[in-house]
């Protein structure tokens, strides 16, 4: 009986720390679906939603992969950059999560830079603070169908919003 229970454990162990090394990286065809989710098309090689005709325009990319509310399939931030569609704060954002039948779904979007924090809303999503220009950051979070405003904070301490 030990065995049994020590060879279940070791191969948990060692799916779980493939699932964690995969967490980071999309395939080609995640890549692609999240960008599409999260209303991108494909211009030559550049993923874009803004159509930025300056020079300082950055492209759509993939900053962070994680399973952020815990059910086991990867959620994706995407960030774009340009003042020409994002403004003084010059960068914009996505979420996107894959769902079980495979599709992938925006679950938010905005201008600024997205930070997931600690505490969590309904379902284990994390809260996350949207950054940019100034001291006082709006916090977001997940009610069961949207992240809606929570409250404003800095450097992890309440602030008042002008």
């Amino acid at each position: 009986m030990k065995a049994i229970i020590l060879a279940a454990g070791a191969v948990a162990l060692l799916y779980g720390t493939a699932a964690v090394a995969a967490a980071g990286k999309l395939s080609a065809a995640d890549e692609a679906a999240a960008f599409k989710a999260a209303g991108f098309k494909l211009k030559g090689k550049r993923w874009q939603a803004c159509d930025d005709p300056t020079p300082g325009y950055s492209a759509g990319v993939i900053e962070d992969v994680r399973d952020a509310n815990g059910d086991g399939l990867p959620e994706a931030v995407i960030a774009e950059g340009g003042s020409f569609c994002y403004g003084h704060t010059g960068y914009g954002y996505s979420l996107v999560s894959k769902q079980a039948d495979g599709r992938w779904k925006l679950v938010s979007n905005g201008t600024g830079i997205l930070q997931f924090l600690d505490a969590k809303g309904a379902g284990g999503w994390p809260d996350i603070q949207i950054g940019g220009p100034g001291f006082c950051f709006p916090v977001l979070r997940w009610n069961g169908r949207a992240y809606v405003q929570h409250r404003h904070e800095y450097e992890g301490k309440p602030c008042r919003s002008r």
